[in-house]
């Protein structure tokens, strides 16, 4: 391949970051085609393999809602025999108890709950009020906490909603604080239409800070609609963030938002943090060469530029 970026350090910024790898779950859930079960397991380990601390497989969501995730339980079986007890340690989504009854009875110790950070986007996506979420979401919470498992709330549409406009900083902070008082561990921010800028990250994360919750407990997922994420990755950073959502290959968008293109791109995170002096652990060329093989079972290419400037010389 043709190397890694010249490391020049920023002091400024945090000499590691998790990277937090969405791609088996967020990225795969819109392909209208369906991925068999065994490209999905093989996608799964390869990203362990190149050394991603965090991988989420899948969602135990109703396959109506997402038939793309069908074989949520048929895939964490095959993953448990391939990779043995650790697969149990790879985070799923689950919506609500029925997905987290599904979660204990694989015996998954890292669950993940979907929020709305507004109105519309909640009735639209878990048919409830803004309001109403918790509720559904808090027998969920309290029982994935009392069996021991870590829980992660993801917070949707943070930085702009395409039915509502601008969303207030306040009105995120409010809802995210709720969802991390019933119990979450970490909240994920979501950019779920890509409309950020830097300095509305920067004002984001200090909202929570002001409210108590420090930047240890949030990560943040960008999306690339705009050509924005690596920039509010940095602005992140710089604000103390160290977990950054990201998919390999720029995989997956929001099956419930039209307007959400793909997630920001696992392999243009890598190649920033590295440049940056910023310790991931993460192989980028088995990385490259893992979304190569993805891109081709979907048979497009990758958004990702990292994997179109390097991903030739990954599929020789």
């Amino acid at each position: 391949m043709s190397g890694l970026p010249q490391v020049v350090r920023d002091p400024t910024l945090p000499e590691r970051v998790t990277i937090y790898e969405v791609g088996p779950r967020d990225g795969l859930q819109n392909e209208r085609a369906l991925v068999p079960t065994a490209v999905k397991a093989r996608f799964v380990r390869r990203l362990v393999a190149a050394g991603l601390p965090v991988v989420e497989s899948t969602s135990f969501v109703h396959p109506r809602w997402v038939p793309q995730l069908a074989d949520a339980a048929d895939l964490v079986d095959v993953l448990v025999e391939e990779l043995g007890d650790s697969a149990r340690d790879l985070p799923v989504l689950v919506p609500n108890e029925r997905g987290l009854d599904r979660a204990l009875e694989k015996g998954l110790r890292h669950v993940a709950i979907f929020g709305s950070a507004t109105e519309t986007f909640a009735r639209k996506n878990l048919n409830r009020s803004l309001d109403e979420q918790f509720a559904m979401f808090e027998p969920t919470v309290r029982r994935a906490r009392a069996a021991g498992l870590d829980v992660r709330a993801y917070v949707s549409m943070c930085f702009g909603d395409p039915w509502e406009g601008p969303v207030p900083v306040a009105q995120v902070v409010e809802v995210g604080k709720r969802l991390f008082d019933l119990g979450a561990t970490q909240l994920s921010l979501g950019d779920t239409i890509g409309v950020g800028t830097t300095a509305h990250v920067t004002a984001l994360v200090e909202g929570f800070r002001e409210a108590g919750l420090p930047a240890s407990s949030l990560a943040l997922h960008f999306h690339d609609t705009y050509g924005q994420a690596l920039a509010n990755a940095v602005a992140a950073m710089r604000s103390g963030v160290t977990t950054l959502d990201a998919s390999a290959g720029g995989l997956g968008g929001c099956p419930y938002a039209r307007s959400a293109t793909g997630n920001l791109a696992t392999e243009d995170l890598v190649w920033l943090l590295t440049g940056l002096g910023i310790e991931h652990g993460v192989d980028l060329d088995a990385l490259v060469a893992t979304s190569v093989e993805m891109a081709g079972e979907l048979g497009r290419p990758s958004p990702s530029a990292v994997v179109r400037a390097l991903g030739a010389d990954a599929g020789e």
